[in-house]
């Protein structure tokens, strides 16, 4: 199916963000799942940093992550994050993952990890920050080495998007004990098309924890996302928005499907800009503080201003 219109993208090239990511050797979900908005946001020195490696021991059928045997965890990926976030100037740092059902806790101690250095980084540009201030110092300017936001003096936000854990509470509570700002997990589609887009995956494993994260941590914002275009109905789509309201969901993503590569599931439908609007409308009555909803939308882009909204 030919891409309508209303989904043009911006084309990735050789930014400076490319060159920093390299450096660190650090990898991004926009990168290996081949996000058709990675040129907007490379752009403008944005990213999603994708930690436990690049191969995940699922295979769902929408995404272009390799499936395949995991590498074994690397100990220093958690400061390479820290440092690439701080040269990339980030306020607000998103971590996402591949699966790891081969580790005994899924990976939660490695985001865990992950979030203990992006703060310790931001604490020592904190402190860098002000002792430049006190010598009438200018501060660093950005796309420079521990030019964080920190150093303007603000703490960073942390978003986490992480695998189910396999239903694991012992996992989300070791990911929730490092103090994320949001947690956010993605049911991606219905359950009736949960065998034919998610088939290791159990909807409503997914929905309990996003309740469970909201029951155990009441002050971290939970949020879920949702593809369109795999054949689901309206009345499916807004049974899946009430159970995420009802599981606590703080916010909402919606976007359209589009297959990375030929050996992906293909897309049913090409859902319109006015009924993603349908959606959001919806959503917002239904009790979400944020909804992001749109054909490009997805789960980490404008991850900051979603949650600045509160």
């Amino acid at each position: 199916m030919r891409h309508p219109e209303w989904l043009k993208v911006q084309l990735s090239g050789t930014h400076q963000t490319k060159k920093i990511l390299r450096h660190y050797r650090v990898s991004t979900v926009c990168e290996e799942a081949k996000c058709p908005n990675q040129g907007k946001c490379f752009s403008s020195g944005t990213t999603t940093f994708m930690i436990l490696g690049d191969r995940c021991t699922r295979n769902c059928s929408f995404c272009a992550v390799e499936s395949n045997s995991p590498l074994p965890l690397d100990p220093d990926e958690p400061e390479r994050i820290a440092e690439a976030a701080s040269t990339l100037g980030l306020k607000f740092v998103v971590i996402t993952s591949v699966t790891r059902d081969d580790l005994p806790d899924g990976g939660a101690g490695h985001f865990a990890k992950t979030i203990q250095a992006l703060k310790l980084k931001n604490e020592t540009n904190m402190l860098h920050s002000n002792i430049k201030n006190n010598e009438n110092n200018p501060p660093l300017p950005p796309f420079t080495k521990g030019g964080m936001g920190g150093l303007s003096g603000e703490k960073i936000k942390i978003e986490v998007l992480t695998p189910d854990f396999k239903g694991d509470l012992e996992a989300l509570r070791t990911v929730l004990n490092a103090s994320p700002d949001v947690f956010n997990h993605n049911v991606e589609t219905i359950p009736r098309l949960y065998a034919t887009v998610r088939p290791k995956a159990d909807y409503l494993t997914s929905i309990n924890i996003l309740h469970s994260a909201k029951i155990l941590y009441p002050h971290i914002k939970t949020k879920s996302g949702i593809m369109l275009g795999f054949g689901e109905k309206d009345a499916e789509v807004l049974s899946v928005l009430r159970d995420l309201r009802d599981a606590g969901c703080d916010f909402l993503t919606i976007g359209q499907y589009l297959r990375p590569r030929k050996g992906n599931i293909p897309v049913v439908d090409y859902i319109r800009p006015e009924v993603f609007e349908h959606y959001k409308i919806k959503a917002l009555e239904m009790g979400f503080k944020a909804v992001a909803s749109s054909p490009m939308a997805r789960s980490s882009m404008n991850a900051e201003e979603m949650y600045s909204k509160i």
